[in-house]
């Protein structure tokens, strides 16, 4: 039976290993283009924050909310998002997404209200984001084990490039055209995100060991009833001993036969189920996201072919270091997207002329491409855990964060948006596939985790926005919003530095949980093993008694007669 022409160039790729590569490079340029419409397109909409506080005449704090709304839908419709993937697959939730994001940011340049745009931009576009930016990073990750942190941190340079592209020529051409028709232009390109849906090919890991394990599993089964029918045989036989020695005595005789089929009937039992568990193992059907890591055994890993995924497992909320690095994420979103919002019109309120203040965007563009870059070389070297990398560079962004508002001139602000943009490139490349490594959740529950994740730091990206520009208007100083994400990162490096104890603390009550365990399947073991010795002095007892003696009293009961 052959495959549809469009089911072999769009269906799962099957692989003995997980590849490092292959496919998985399709799949990194859909992630990068991705990247780009997405978060890229995200910190490049504070180009146009003050036409849209012209045009509207609304306030920073007003016009802050299409933002911030947008990250919240973004985040905080990342469980639906895992959900519609489980269910339907990455590819059709993408091309949904793609369709969605395009749509919302063109209905954008027809607006006449801040109030209709919260729609479009806010919700519509939001919803966008979040069907094509999670499936995307989740497929990614599945392709790459040893390269996995190279290969993401590269990919995700798209929203480097994008900042980098979109911030000076965006701020020409708005100059021509006017700032609607460039939300036309950007909505028309990020319908890209449409076609790269169609790159996203589940993987299929089948190792070559798995035929070999379906045969030993039927071997073990043969001769674990081979085993059960010659220990049956045996007992017969002794059975029919013991009755033989003891004619005239009922009792011995049928207690070890009631016995011995009552020991056929729970062996016959035990053998069906067995088999039917060999049986359902041969012919359940297998997981387009299953797949094992390198040096991982099959115990380890669990079934090859597990039945189909939940569709939203909250599970992981009863990890402790899944806490603590969700919390990490929610404090951390604060400084994510406010200095983009806000460090054009910092500039100009420090004197900066607004041709060079656009450009401030492109510094932290170049610098964060670099990065990303370094983090990846980096975290593939390092042996030591990789929190503790992420941890370093959290902690340094929180310091460039204050140094903004303390810096006046115009290198100063250059400096800062060069450091800004270098550890962010290193954080926001690696928060998310870092729920990968065993020290957070591992590969394994990735799929489920991120979708969780992304939906408690939707809480910080809705207050984030909104809060600096409640400061900006207050203070009357650009330089205000600062404050509130240097504290958000500060509070996240907290969170950060307790992933690795929380960790720990988990695995020790786990090893304890493990011994007890152990300790009373001992116990069992040996409870059991105590009553089988008791029965067979039992029945040893009942075997060698003195028969005769019934036989001598009914001949003197005759011979009495």
């Amino acid at each position: 039976m052959t495959m549809p022409h469009s089911q072999r160039c769009l269906g799962p790729k099957v692989y003995p290993e997980v590849p490092d590569g292959g496919w998985g490079w399709a799949v990194a340029m859909a992630f990068f283009v991705v990247e780009v419409c997405t978060y890229g397109t995200l910190k490049s909409l504070g180009v146009f924050l003050q036409d849209l506080m012209e045009e509207f005449g609304e306030s920073n704090s007003r016009v802050s909310w299409v933002i911030s709304i947008c990250i919240f839908i973004f985040t905080f419709t990342a469980p639906l998002s895992t959900m519609l993937s489980n269910r339907f697959g990455c590819q059709r939730v993408v091309m949904m997404g793609g369709f969605l994001i395009s749509l919302g940011t063109i209905s954008s340049a027809f607006t006449n209200s801040i109030n209709e745009m919260y729609i479009t931009i806010g919700v519509v576009s939001g919803l966008g984001y979040c069907f094509s930016f999670l499936p995307t990073v989740t497929i990614l990750a599945q392709y790459f084990s040893r390269r996995r942190a190279l290969v993401t941190s590269v990919a995700s340079s798209g929203e480097s490039f994008a900042l980098f592209t979109f911030a000076p020529a965006f701020t020409v051409l708005k100059e021509h055209i006017g700032w609607r028709y460039c939300l036309v232009i950007l909505g028309t390109v990020q319908a890209s995100v449409i076609a790269c849906g169609l790159l996203l090919r589940p993987i299929i890991i089948e190792p070559k060991a798995a035929k070999e394990d379906s045969e030993s599993d039927k071997e073990s089964l043969y001769l674990k009833q081979m085993q059960t029918a010659y220990e049956l045989e045996n007992e017969q036989t002794r059975t029919s001993i013991s009755s033989g020695v003891s004619q005239g005595s009922g009792d011995s005789g049928v207690t070890s036969l009631s016995a011995s089929d009552g020991d056929l009937r729970t062996a016959g039992a035990e053998s069906k189920a067995v088999e039917w568990e060999v049986q359902d193992k041969d012919c359940r059907e297998p997981s387009l996201s299953t797949f094992l890591t390198p040096g991982e055994d099959m115990d380890e890993a669990g079934p090859l072919h597990p039945s189909r995924p939940k569709l939203l497992d909250f599970s992981v909320l009863k990890d402790g270091a899944f806490i603590c690095y969700s919390l990490f994420g929610l404090f951390a979103t604060l400084g994510f997207f406010a200095p983009q919002l806000y460090i054009i019109e910092l500039s100009k309120s420090r004197g900066v002329e607004p041709g060079m203040a656009s450009y401030m965007l492109s510094v932290m563009a170049v610098a964060e491409i670099f990065g990303r870059l370094s983090i990846g070389l980096v975290l593939n070297r390092v042996r030591c855990r990789k929190t503790l990398v992420l941890l370093g560079c959290v902690v340094l962004l929180c310091l460039v964060l204050v140094a903004f508002t303390v810096v006046w001139e115009f290198w100063g602000l250059v400096v800062c948006c060069a450091l800004y943009g270098y550890f962010m490139g290193t954080v926001g490349s690696t928060h998310i596939p870092m729920l990968a490594e065993e020290d957070v959740v591992g590969i394994q529950k990735m799929s489920s985790s991120v979708g969780v994740y992304v939906f408690i730091q939707s809480f910080a990206g809705l207050a984030g926005p909104p809060l600096g520009g409640v400061l900006v208007d207050v203070t009357n100083n650009y330089g205000a919003a600062f404050y509130s994400c240097a504290v958000g990162m500060g509070l996240s490096a907290v969170c950060l530095a307790l992933v690795g104890p929380a960790k720990s603390a988990m695995c020790q009550r786990q090893s304890v949980d493990r011994e007890k365990d152990r300790s009373r399947d001992e116990e069992e073991k040996m409870s059991q093993d105590s009553g089988q010795a008791d029965f067979l002095e039992v029945d040893l007892a009942l075997d060698y008694s003195p028969v005769p003696q019934a036989g001598d009293q009914d001949n003197a009961s005759v011979t009495g007669s």
